[in-house]
């Protein structure tokens, strides 16, 4: 598809706009919402980059939506991306050079389940053209076992782009979250007197401050009045230093194919968490197995890599992993990441977490830890968890470490939305 890319066509179009009447602008509008199949009804033909952009738009959604992969329509029109890779390949540069990055990262994930362009996704020249995001790392990730070594370098330089913007994004409000979490819970009500803190102590009983009468004035001379004092009945002290992590963190993730982009944002967060000195992190994924990733931590790469989507799933054996691997209750928090659709045996899985919590251990469940909102999930379990005190909701990236933050406190979590709650 050959075009005028950039600043000239932009240009183009903005003053074909602007020229154009009121009621054939509207005209424009519609045709390009409706789609091929709209052009008789609308009378409207388009033109340059508006022509580009609609090809791009009916090669996904139009005839292409009826069309496999290895060419054998469905019915219908016959245009679409087929199972040609140069097509292909042409196609998502030119998606690339219309849509902003936001509609390209959703018109690829479309291409991939409406069209079943995973296996194209095999080949390097295919990678280098495509937008990186979540959703693609989570596809490259499905594809891992079967991706010829000639493509697994590219993919993973996708992948570590992908993570890299993610850990900018993410890290520096966590560790600030966090760390203002792990000071505040660190700080003890009955210091020795070296260990106070005098400005919080004196900001903390400002309630009890007192006048004191106005001393004499015959043995006070030049005395300025009367004086005040603060009756320090509270006191506010520095946690004691030490080297050792003042909480245990685990992250048990489902690895599900439903939970992609939970994984991802897992790992990187599991990155970010490892990497703080109070802190310490275990990262644990399962499906009817279970993985312990903790020590490839420090490249958050390698532990996606390490990853296997899809199979089954046994929260109850996950999470007897992660509870022998607890040697501190009351300073752990354990981060259960799963849409709920236990394989393994429920009441098990319901009496584990109980016993957990009734031990002293912070106990957080998350539907997913993504941008889109709570995924198909089972109710009754979430139901289950909530009895028990710890309700299952959907975490956005942004709003975990807030998550993290009251559940190192042991203050009630920030739930985002009751509409998630079973």
């Amino acid at each position: 598809m050959n075009r005028t890319p950039g600043e000239t066509a932009e240009r183009t179009t903005e003053r074909t706009v602007s020229d154009a009447p009121p009621d054939a602008e509207r005209l424009r509008r519609w045709r390009m919402v409706l789609g091929a199949d709209s052009a008789d009804s609308t009378r409207c033909t388009l033109t340059g980059q508006d022509a580009a952009m609609d090809g791009a738009l009916d090669a996904l959604y139009g005839g292409g939506a009826g069309k496999k992969p290895n060419g054998r329509g469905t019915g219908g029109r016959s245009a679409g991306l087929g199972a040609s890779a140069p097509s292909v390949a042409r196609w998502l540069g030119d998606i690339r050079t219309y849509f902003p990055s936001s509609v390209v990262q959703v018109m690829q994930r479309d291409a991939i389940d409406r069209l079943g362009l995973s296996a194209l996704l095999l080949e390097p020249e295919m990678l280098e053209a495509v937008e990186p995001d979540v959703h693609l790392v989570g596809t490259l990730l499905s594809l891992d076992k079967a991706m010829p070594e000639t493509t697994k370098e590219t993919a993973r330089a996708v992948v570590r782009k992908v993570v890299e913007d993610l850990e900018r994004r993410l890290e520096s409000r966590t560790r600030a979250t966090l760390t203002g979490a792990l000071d505040r819970s660190a700080r003890i009500s009955r210091p020795r007197h070296r260990d106070i803190d005098w400005d919080r102590t004196i900001r903390a009983n400002l309630k009890n401050y007192l006048t004191l009468p106005a001393p004499d004035a015959a043995t006070t001379a030049g005395s300025t009045g009367a004086t005040g004092t603060v009756v320090p009945e509270r006191l506010v002290g520095y946690g004691r230093s030490s080297r050792s992590a003042r909480k245990d963190i685990v992250l048990c993730v489902d690895q599900s194919g439903s939970m992609a982009a939970s994984v991802v944002y897992a790992s990187v967060f599991g990155a970010v968490l490892a990497s703080m000195r109070t802190l310490s992190t275990r990262l644990v994924v399962f499906d009817t197995a279970v993985v312990d990733l903790t020590d490839q931590l420090d490249d958050p790469v390698d532990v996606l890599f390490g990853t296997q989507l899809g199979g089954g799933t046994d929260i109850n054996r996950a999470l007897a992993y992660c509870q022998s691997r607890i040697t501190r209750p009351a300073d752990s928090v354990v981060v259960l990441i799963s849409d709920l659709y236990e394989g393994g045996i429920r009441d098990e899985m319901l009496k584990r977490v109980a016993a957990m919590k009734a031990s002293g251990v912070q106990f957080v469940s998350l539907l997913a830890l993504s941008d889109e909102g709570a995924p198909a999930y089972d109710h009754e379990h979430a139901a289950a968890l909530g009895a028990l005190g710890a309700p299952a909701f959907a975490c956005t990236p942004d709003l975990f470490p807030d998550v993290m933050a009251a559940a190192i406190e042991k203050r009630p979590l920030p739930i985002p939305d009751k509409e998630y709650q079973p």
